[in-house]
């Protein structure tokens, strides 16, 4: 079985909900609250990986997270672990994310990061906007 996933990127998105800089409310807050499970134990984790939201969920081919490598413990998270046995990924995409150093600042926690998205869903700022523009044209998947 060929693995579906690869590493993250070198940076996480201008619009990755891990990011300190990005604005908040950018994303749904269903997207938002999924950020909070992975903070649990090993055990009690998602066993999905926290894929990157700038790619199509039709996609073939799928990114990790690049804020979620950033912001976890990658030995602790169970989705990565699974991912593994499963095939969704190579032991080098795991070595990747377990690795992975941000270059840039991202919340100590899903739910920091959860927390800040969250606040701006009601009104968000005109930096917000654009960004969500710009994901609404990237992802094709997006419904309004």
């Amino acid at each position: 079985m060929s693995s579906s996933f690869r590493p993250p990127a070198q940076r996480p998105c201008e619009s990755c909900p891990y990011r300190r800089d990005v604005p908040a409310g950018i994303w749904a807050s269903e997207e938002y609250a999924k950020l909070r499970g992975y903070d649990a134990g090993t055990p009690d984790q998602p066993t999905g990986l926290f894929q990157c939201h700038q790619t199509d969920a039709g996609s073939a081919v799928r990114r990790v997270c690049a804020g979620w490598a950033g912001c976890h413990d990658g030995e602790e998270l169970l989705a990565l672990r699974l991912a593994v046995v499963n095939g969704s990924i190579d032991a080098t995409t795991y070595q990747a994310v377990v690795d992975y150093v941000s270059p840039v600042p991202l919340f100590s926690s899903g739910s920091d990061a959860a927390a800040h998205g969250e606040a701006g869903i009601d009104a968000p700022t005109a930096e917000a906007r654009r960004l969500i523009a710009k994901i609404t044209r990237t992802r094709n998947d997006l419904v309004e």
